[in-house]
């Protein structure tokens, strides 16, 4: 099972965070709490919400009922709900059942803006307290550029749809020379899983090729964040300490982004 994890910049200092987290988008009502209930059973200790997915509440409630004190928990501001962040920071808070939301990220960039404005709300509430590391999603470098530049401060984490298919060098290197730590979401549905490249390496480890996508991007130092509703999906997706991806298989599958 995976216990890897990255350091991302936090209030007091650094928040390790886990590099296989758990999307948790469409997992909502009773059947949402118990597939969130097995992931943490599984070994999950990052869990990916949002405000847009609507199951903060089941989120916050499987958490609780765990009894764990090291689960770390993303949400996310919608961007129709700019202007109003400190009110949406309560709510998040209040549904998740925390004092301190350990990630909150702007969902999209607001109008497709990087909005500074916006941004100043998400670093104040971490100054206050009341968030441990703030970041974005689906921001490009150059608007993580902007809101450094109107701010001095520098996201914490950008979350963008990710895989080998989508595999860009320079924009996983221009996250690394700013000190942003990148998150992908949907990982497998941003790449076929039945490429023969991925399912030649997937054989020659035993393993499926969901697994090799996964383990990719921790050989990366990128988050992953599977979802998956079905505890024996969750345990398979999460379970990638037990091999190692050679360079030149590293190469090939970046390859399947060009």
């Amino acid at each position: 099972m995976s216990t890897l994890t990255t350091p991302v910049r936090a209030r007091d200092g650094v928040l390790d965070l886990p590099l296989v987290g758990l999307g948790t988008y469409g997992l909502r009502g009773e059947a949402g709490y118990r597939s969130l209930r097995s992931a943490l059973e599984a070994g999950y200790r990052l869990l990916d919400t949002a405000t847009m997915y609507e199951n903060e509440d089941e989120v916050g409630r499987a958490v609780a009922d765990s009894g764990l004190d090291d689960v770390r928990i993303t949400t996310k501001l919608r961007q129709q709900d700019a202007g109003r962040e400190q009110e949406f920071c309560d709510r998040s808070l209040r549904l998740l059942r925390v004092d301190v939301l350990d990630l909150w990220l702007v969902h999209w960039p607001p109008g497709g803006q990087a909005r500074p404005d916006v941004w100043e709300q998400l670093v104040a509430a971490q100054a206050a307290g009341r968030v441990r590391a703030v970041g974005v999603s689906n921001y490009s470098l150059d608007q993580l550029d902007e809101l450094t530049a109107a701010t001095g401060v520098t996201p914490a984490v950008n979350q963008v749809r990710w895989g080998p298919a989508l595999f860009d060098a320079a924009f996983l290197e221009g996250h690394r020379q700013r000190g942003v730590v990148l998150e992908g979401y949907s990982p497998f549905k941003a790449t076929p899983l039945d490429a023969p490249v991925l399912t030649g390496i997937a054989r020659a480890h035993g393993v499926s090729a969901e697994q090799v996508v996964i383990r990719w991007h921790v050989q990366h130092g990128v988050i992953a964040i599977p979802k998956s509703g079905d505890p024996g999906r969750q345990a398979r997706n999460r379970d990638v300490d037990g091999f190692a991806l050679s360079a030149e298989e590293m190469s090939a599958l970046d390859g399947l982004g060009r």
